[in-house]
């Protein structure tokens, strides 16, 4: 009878997972730091980092070393905010979000992983036209009707644009200028969201042929896999059991 993983080599497997979730996390508040102020309170989107880093239990320590590297104060190397545009099997666009200190590194690994899975790096502009740069708060509503209206009337009494309900979950969309009244607004309603930011969303979600689907989730789970990957936004619609 075969045995299962053992319980170190679980908790090796979860450390090293949170060891990239720490690395992508550092250098999003060094980034946000560089391009604006250290004081997260004059600062929204250091702000919003440091808020995503504490929310994943990252100690006060380590942000604040990721600060004082994003303002050079510890004469760490630059990080650089890049975006790649391109495609992916069947068609599907693709954006990449990265944070990097090495951009010729950062651009092969991401063209390897397109190239393997049937897709190839497009032009700047390429694809960008198909999506709009949108505040997101998502709730688990679990089809609750009660639980969606409660989102719904918080959401459009902070000011919220929009409020989507599909796959269980409630989408409140918001300017990305109005993201953070919108979320504390919510948070002051007792709301909770699983996931909360400003990123790219696309005008319409295109649907992916059977054959592509499994390349596609696989190409996805490599680009995010790389340490310099900080966020991929695509246009596919993904089975609910994919997307979740």
């Amino acid at each position: 009878m075969g045995r299962g993983p053992s319980i170190e080599g679980r908790k090796n497997a979860e450390d090293a997972k949170r060891a990239k979730v720490f690395t992508k996390l550092i250098r999003e508040i060094t980034v946000a730091t560089r391009a604006g102020v250290a004081d997260p309170s004059a600062n929204p989107r250091l702000r919003a980092a440091v808020d995503k880093a504490l929310s994943a239990n990252m100690t006060k320590d380590t942000i604040e070393r990721a600060i004082k590297r994003g303002s050079g104060a510890d004469g760490g190397a630059a990080m650089e905010e890049l975006r790649y545009e391109g495609y992916g099997p069947a068609g599907i666009a693709l954006i990449i979000d990265c944070f990097t200190d090495n951009p010729t590194r950062t651009v092969a690994d991401v063209r390897h992983a397109l190239t393997k899975h049937g897709g190839n790096l497009g032009t700047t502009g390429s694809v960008a036209f198909q999506f709009s740069r949108v505040g997101e708060l998502v709730f688990a509503t679990g089809g609750n009707e009660a639980a969606e209206e409660k989102v719904l009337e918080a959401a459009l009494e902070a000011g919220a644009d929009d409020v989507v309900n599909e796959h269980g979950e409630s989408t409140v969309l918001c300017s990305p200028e109005s993201f953070e009244a919108v979320q504390q607004a919510l948070i002051a309603a007792g709301l909770s969201a699983q996931h909360a930011g400003v990123g790219m969303r696309p005008s319409n979600r295109v649907a992916v042929p059977d054959e592509a689907l499994e390349t596609l989730l696989d190409l996805l789970e490599k680009l995010d896999a790389l340490d310099d990957v900080s966020e991929v936004s695509h246009n596919a619609l993904l089975p609910a059991e994919a997307a979740s």
